[in-house]
């Protein structure tokens, strides 16, 4: 053993490895060394009265089993009775034995030396580890040996081996070096040492990669290390993998956990830990730890990105702390709270549980308060974020007070603060109580309290001009909030839109850019379309301005596929294509209405619409707009001139006969064509609008069937009207709508139908057979309001239900 390990020995169990590694020596083994018990040199050497020498711990290990089996001690050597079990030091042995032991360690350690080298064979480098395993175990003591020796060093270099097993064999061997030894661990955090460690925590061999984290773990038990630890980049990252993992082994899983407990003592990996999706310990800290801790962990927490499952688990554990802070601290407190509830407020269960924790009343207070201790103005900013982003959770805001005298969100007096606010601050501030006004008027139960105070404060205008605002987020938040009030100050909103300041035309600047379908131009173009459709001035300078003409073509662009789609184009074309029938309101008061509809082919668009499937209220208003247009049919159609009677047909009228003219109308006696008169026959729009009686959505049914109604109508040939829609298959569709009594309005509008059906006799003698629609008749001549039982009366005449001298309301045609 001069010069090499006995590589050739490979030692099965953990005892026999040290018996073999006690056995490797470079001076021989005397005798006396040995203990005749333990068979292995002796540390502790005591004699007996008979001059026997044992190692301590093996000969008091004996006297005790003679004691235990009520035997008389005696010598396990001669068998011989002692008569004292008197233990006395053998001095002098220990001391030769020490020495003896520490010239072969020596000797050991510096072949240990020459072994552990990258060029060595594989053998005698994994006998030089398990030597120094043995030596560290064998004595707490000899880890200074190993220390002093330069040896740390040289096992590191071992993990950038070649040999799976070497490196995992320098692993365990660092584990034992380290354990419970503060000196050598702080060899360990020197150069890229606990960098080559982490490595090992992504390798694909799970043996490696345990050594790896018990090792880490044995170090993160030292508060410098782990900084050091934390530092190495992804090592937090990993480890919280590892902790969280359902594919490593359960020893894996345990030592990583209790790594990162370790690792929390430094409070940038708290913060780095948080940064990986393990938020508790921050958590922990913001709720008991030092006012300048609290602060920290506040601040980093608004800085995070979280995902919503988190924002719900933060504002359960510290959403009170939070508010608290914000109510009491000092304004780097309140900065860092409100920071951070903005941050958990962006997501609605969330903004719940904080509303629920009372954070409505400070926040209102901090938005309007002035005076000593009021927040800056970029604070206030962020106060009205959360306060936008709280209205935005649908709550029932007018049962939360928020005001010294009960006032809540919805209260007069708070709202007139809001605009008061909104007209007096910055453009940033403006579009967040802009956004937060868009939360409240969103929900029907707030929406009037909203539109009462802005009535009362005369805020419209001023609200209005917001649609010139130059920045974008401010003019999107102003045109959301008018697009919420239309329904309920439509009037108003047209009148401030039609005058002379200009905000009609930013509106339509807005939707003719060419920067794609962005949420502005959804929300301008949805707001136009809400306006009153039948508010004529406004109509009158859409057509001067030519908006319809760029709304037609934006139509066309986004049907012939021009217009790249997003998540905004359905609720632009709904909105263009709303514009766009604004048109058909006028047509009877406007000849430029007539003129640009014809220009335009604008009867053939709508039909073209019809079929926009999946877009059920661009169908609904395309039928709305098929309606106006065929009613304005029998207006524009061009009546034949009959020629004058010659002289001999006046003298003899027997001799005439009726003029034979052809190409007319059918239903509208005239000559129609779809551009010039919008005929719906000449466009074979009736075949398509038939088509969507069947249609799931009611308001769809209702619009179409109330086009269908057009070729039925007074001022037509009703009797070719029903041939239209007998060829069309459209009588058993009506017939379906009156049966099925889906809706009020439906059932109205059917039984008129019906009653128009029934005049052809042909038709009232099938249906007469019919006990269904008879039925339906009857019911609504008994259930329906006065002008639906009038015309189910004359219904129930046709088929013979009601006799014709037995009227119950006066014949009213």
């Amino acid at each position: 053993m001069a010069e090499s390990w006995d590589g050739n020995h490979d030692p099965g169990s953990p005892s026999e490895e040290s018996y073999h590694l006690e056995r490797l020596h470079i001076e021989p083994i005397y005798d006396a060394f040995i203990c005749p018990l333990t068979k292995q040199v002796m540390q502790d050497p005591v004699t007996l009265e008979n001059g026997m020498t044992f190692e301590r711990e093996a000969i008091e290990k004996w006297f005790k089993e003679c004691r235990d089996s009520g035997r008389k001690p005696v010598c396990p050597l001669t068998h011989r009775d002692l008569k004292s079990t008197e233990l006395n030091p053998s001095i002098a042995l220990r001391n030769t034995i020490e020495e003896w032991n520490a010239r072969n360690e020596a000797a050991q350690i510096d072949m240990a030396h020459r072994s552990l080298s990258l060029g060595s064979g594989e053998g005698d480098i994994m006998q030089a580890l398990k030597f120094v395993q043995h030596l560290c175990q064998k004595s707490r003591s000899n880890k200074h040996v190993i220390r002093n020796a330069d040896l740390i060093p040289m096992i590191v270099d071992m993990l950038k081996a070649t040999s799976r097993r070497v490196r995992c064999k320098a692993l365990e061997t660092l584990l034992v070096v380290v354990e419970d030894d503060d000196d050598n661990k702080e060899i360990m955090a020197e150069g890229d040492n606990v960098r080559t460690i982490v490595k090992f925590l992504s390798h694909e061999q799970s043996k490696e990669r345990g050594a790896a984290i018990s090792l880490l773990y044995e170090l993160s038990k030292s508060e410098s290390l782990c900084e050091k630890i934390g530092s190495v980049s992804g090592a937090i990252l990993i480890l919280v993998g590892m902790a969280s993992s359902k594919s490593e082994n359960l020893v894996t899983v345990e030592m990583a956990e209790n790594t990162l407990e370790n690792l929390e003592k430094s409070e940038t990996n708290v913060k780095q830990m948080a940064e990986s999706g393990r938020l508790q310990p921050l958590l922990t800290l913001l709720l008991e730890g030092s006012s300048e801790t609290k602060l920290s962990m506040a601040a980093f927490l608004g800085e995070l990105v979280l995902n919503n499952e988190v924002k719900v688990l933060v504002a359960r554990t510290v959403g009170s702390s939070l508010i608290n802070i914000m109510k009491h601290g000092n304004m780097s407190s309140r900065e860092a709270a409100l920071r951070s509830l903005n941050q958990i407020s962006s997501y609605e269960s969330s903004a719940k549980i904080l509303i629920e924790a009372g954070i409505l009343p400070p926040l209102v207070k901090d938005l309007f308060f002035v005076g000593a201790n009021q927040l800056p103005m970029k604070l206030k900013e962020v106060s009205a974020t959360i306060l936008a982003n709280i209205v935005n959770t649908g709550y029932d805001f007018d049962s939360v007070p928020v005001g010294s005298e009960h006032q809540t969100l919805v209260s007069e007096e708070i709202v007139h603060n809001f605009l008061h606010l909104i007209s007096n601050t910055g453009p940033a501030i403006e579009c967040k109580l802009l956004q937060v006004l868009v939360g409240l008027t969103s929900s029907p139960t707030t929406v009037f309290n909203i539109v009462s105070a802005i009535k009362s404060s005369a805020a419209t205008i001023s609200l209005v001009q917001f649609i010139e605002a130059p920045q974008k987020d401010l003019r999107v938040a102003s045109i959301k909030l008018l697009r919420n009030l239309s329904p309920h100050m439509g009037q108003e909103l047209a009148r401030c839109l039609r005058g002379t300041s200009g905000q009609l035309g930013s509106l339509i600047k807005v939707i003719s850019e060419n920067t794609g379908i962005t949420e502005e131009q959804a929300a301008a173009v949805g707001l136009l379309a809400d306006l009153p459709e039948r508010d004529r001035g406004l109509t009158r300078q859409m057509l001067d301005e030519r908006v319809f003409q760029l709304v037609i073509s934006r139509i066309v662009s986004i049907r012939q596929g021009e217009t790249r789609g997003s998540r905004f184009v359905t609720p632009y074309l709904e909105g263009l294509v709303k514009v766009l029938s604004r048109i058909t309101f006028v047509l009877t008061d406007e000849p430029d209405a007539v003129a640009l509809c014809r220009e335009q082919n604008v009867a053939a668009l709508f039909i073209e619409l019809l079929q926009t499937n999946g877009i059920d209220n661009v169908q609904m208003v395309s039928a709305m707009a098929l309606e106006n247009l065929s009613q304005e049919s029998k207006n524009l159609t061009k009546l034949p001139e009959i020629p004058k009677p010659g002289l001999c047909v006046s003298i003899f009228p027997c001799l005439s006969k009726p003029p034979v003219i052809t190409g007319l109308c059918k239903v509208h006696r005239g000559t129609c064509s779809l551009r010039d008169t919008f005929c719906l026959l000449e466009g074979q729009a009736v075949d398509k609008l038939v088509a969507l009686l069947d249609h799931t959505n009611e308001k769809v049914v209702e619009a179409s069937l109330a086009a269908v109604c057009t070729v039925l109508d007074d001022g037509v040939d009703i009797e070719q009207g029903v041939q239209v829609l007998c060829e069309a298959e459209g009588i058993k569709p009506i017939l379906l709508v009156l049966l099925e009594k889906r809706t009020e309005t439906l059932r109205r509008r059917a039984v008129w139908a019906v009653e128009r059906l029934l005049r052809t006799e042909d038709i009232a003698y099938e249906i007469s057979g019919d006990p269904n629609v008879s039925t339906a008749l009857v019911d609504a001549f008994q259930h329906g309001d006065y002008r639906t039982r009038q015309i189910a009366e004359r219904a129930l005449k046709h088929v013979d239900r009601i006799p014709n001298f037995s009227g119950v309301f006066p014949n009213t045609g």
